[in-house]
């Protein structure tokens, strides 16, 4: 199986890359750019054949390390192992 896991900042919270590319896609004359937001992309291989515990496991990896739930959100997608 594969997870899909996004990570990106809750929506107020400030986002200083993302105000700095938005900055210079501006710069570059891509004024059609409203706002950006950067996030994490996350690609996981989980050898459990079970879905449901593996998607149990991905909320506690996402819970316990890789977003921070003060100032992160996150979701997740699995493929394979139906």
């Amino acid at each position: 199986m594969v997870a899909k896991i996004y990570i990106t900042l809750k929506s107020g919270v400030l986002d200083p890359q993302g105000k700095t590319i938005h900055h210079a896609l501006s710069s570059l004359g891509y004024d059609e750019v409203q706002g950006v937001r950067l996030g994490k992309y996350v690609v996981m291989q989980i050898g459990d054949g079970d879905p449901e515990k593996a998607r149990g496991r991905i909320e506690e990896m996402c819970r316990r390390l890789l977003a921070n739930p003060v100032i992160e959100e996150y979701r997740f997608e699995i493929e394979g192992g139906e």
